[in-house]
Parts: C-alpha cells; sequence; structure tokens
C-alpha cells in the first residue's frame, strides 16, 4: 500500500490563491486506507475551500486512482464538472495524480505527499517493508528484506556495530540481519548464509519501471 500524507494547507493555499474552482479527487483504495484521501477527506477539503472563498464544481472518489482506464471513465462521468473547474485537486499518490493528469487537459493539482510504500501494523501505523528494488532474496532471507529493514541496506550480514540484536543507527530498531539469523536458525536452514551475496543490480529498478503480464500459455 502506498502511504499518503496531505500536503500541509498552507502549500495548497498557495497554489489555489489564483484559481477558483475546483473538481475534487480522492482514492478510494490507498489513500483512504492512509485516511488522507478517501470521501471524509475529499469532504473536509471541500468545506476548507469553501472558507477560503472557493468554490466546488463537484467530487468523486475513484476506487483506485492509478488505473488508468478507470480514472478516464469517472472523469467522463463527470464531465460537465470537470469543465467547470479551473483546475482538479487530487487527494491520491503520485501515480493517481499523473493518472489524472494524463485524462485531462486541466490544471491538476496534488494535494497529498507519497512517503513509502507500507505494511499495515495496526490502524493509524505503518512499516516500510519493501524497497521496490526489483531484486527480491526473501526466499533466503526468511521472508525479511535487508535492502529496507536494515538502516545500512546490507546484503551481506550485520555490520560491527550491530549490538545485542539492535541496531547501532537507531538503537530503537531490531538488526535486521539479526531478525534474519535468528528465524532462519528456527526453520533450520542456512538461507543467504550458505553464500555471498553479490552487490545488487539496481539496473533492475531504473526509472520509469514497466511491467508487461507474460502469456502463460492458458
Amino acid at each position: 500500500m502506498i502511504i499518503s500524507e496531505r500536503k500541509p494547507l498552507d502549500e495548497i493555499r498557495k497554489i489555489v490563491e489564483p484559481l477558483q474552482r475546483f473538481f475534487l479527487i480522492g482514492c478510494g483504495a490507498c489513500a483512504t486506507v492512509c485516511k488522507s484521501g478517501g470521501e471524509e477527506e475529499v469532504f473536509q477539503l471541500q468545506e476548507w475551500l469553501i472558507d477560503q472563498g472557493k468554490e466546488v464544481t463537484g467530487s468523486v472518489v475513484i476506487d483506485e486512482a492509478c488505473h488508468l482506464p478507470r480514472t478516464g471513465r469517472d472523469l467522463r462521468h463527470h464531465k460537465s464538472a470537470v469543465q467547470e473547474a479551473d483546475a482538479l485537486l487530487v487527494l491520491a499518490c503520485g501515480g493517481g495524480v499523473q493518472s489524472v493528469s494524463s485524462q485531462t487537459e486541466k490544471m491538476v493539482i496534488g494535494g497529498l505527499n507519497s512517503v513509502f510504500l507500507g505494511n499495515v501494523k495496526r490502524f493509524g501505523q505503518y512499516e516500510e517493508k519493501c524497497s521496490l528494488c526489483g531484486e527480491c532474496i526473501l526466499n533466503e532471507t526468511a521472508g525479511i528484506c535487508p535492502v529496507t529493514t536494515c538502516a545500512k541496506g546490507l546484503l551481506n550480514g550485520p555490520c560491527g556495530g550491530m549490538e545485542d540484536g539492535r541496531c547501532e543507527i537507531d538503537s530503537e530498531l531490531d538488526c535486521a540481519w539479526h531478525l534474519i539469523y535468528e528465524r532462519l536458525k528456527q526453520q533450520n536452514r542456512p538461507g543467504v548464509f550458505a553464500r555471498r551475496v553479490p552487490a545488487k543490480a539496481w539496473s533492475k529498478s531504473c526509472k520509469p519501471g514497466r511491467h508487461q503480464l507474460k502469456n502463460t500459455g492458458r
């Protein structure tokens, strides 16, 4: 899930100041779960804009704002309200903002900052577990990603600063490699410790990323 948070209102105020009419867009997926761009947050933004003397021509919460065809469909369903607006204000991650901007010639304003790809720890608390590096070794590290959960991104075991299973960068953090070792030990397998991991091929995470499903023969 993409973790996002609303931009400071002062920042949004400066962007919307020269404009008058806005169409608001939220995301029913990640931004809704993060409480940054669901129906409630879209309504709150609408009320704030009205307090600023602005007009809201309409709004929609797209099921998944990063879904290009779905975004285009929903904007067509609100064509009149979109056309009446000076700009579209989007409460979604950067992917959602770009989906919207690809479907309209109107000015598109992003109201959120995308923070990281996160796992839900509990409601309102999220942790980064994956860096989307394109070269997973999770099968060898007992399902713990050292690229992300190790503060130094080390690929071949803990650094010399680990002490009592804690990270030297932040003593509140467990050392990722200590966790990997203990879990592999519990599973009675050597895992990644049976080899030396070569330097990461960062070319696999070159931007922009593209992926297409392969023909499975079905």
